[in-house]
């Protein structure tokens, strides 16, 4: 995911340039150089958004299987 940066002033004059950055990953418009908006595609501002229905959509979105997941064990003690 690439996250690029545009001014207002940028944006306004290239606003094909900021749809296509878009695609890529997030845009973040700044005003007076302090992030003020962020430009998302809308499948994005959906997975954002959204609620997922069931643990199996939740389960079976995109990328998952490439996010490394090992818990350290936790040993629970009676006492």
């Amino acid at each position: 995911m690439t996250i690029t940066t545009l001014s207002s002033h940028e944006f306004i004059h290239h606003v094909s340039s900021a749809k296509k950055a878009a695609q890529m990953g997030p845009v973040i418009i700044t005003d007076r150089g302090k992030p003020s908006h962020v430009l998302l595609t809308y499948e994005a501002f959906q997975r954002l958004s959204g609620r997922r229905k069931s643990l199996v959509d939740g389960l079976s979105m995109p990328g998952l299987s490439e996010i490394a997941f090992m818990p350290t064990r936790v040993e629970i003690k009676i006492r």
